[in-house]
């Protein structure tokens, strides 16, 4: 299970160990959400991948978002 937490505009993808394996940010010159991961020595494992690849799907075709933080 990975659990999609919002920071800002990106959502930190924390593994069922609390570990933060990386962000889904939106990057503008593929006009779309990528996965960054938090380092590079990270490995997913197949259902943290699965996971990670269907809400990158989901906030890609626009069937989901991410909400906009109010910081006032």
């Amino acid at each position: 299970m990975v659990l999609f937490f919002p920071i800002q505009q990106d959502l930190d993808c924390i593994n069922d160990s609390g570990l933060i394996l990386g962000k889904l940010k939106f990057d503008s010159s593929k006009s779309g959400y990528i996965f960054q991961a938090d380092n590079a020595s990270i490995v997913l494992a197949q259902s943290e991948q699965s996971a990670i690849d269907g809400k990158l799907t989901s906030l890609n075709s626009g069937s989901d978002s991410i909400g906009m933080q109010d910081d006032d």
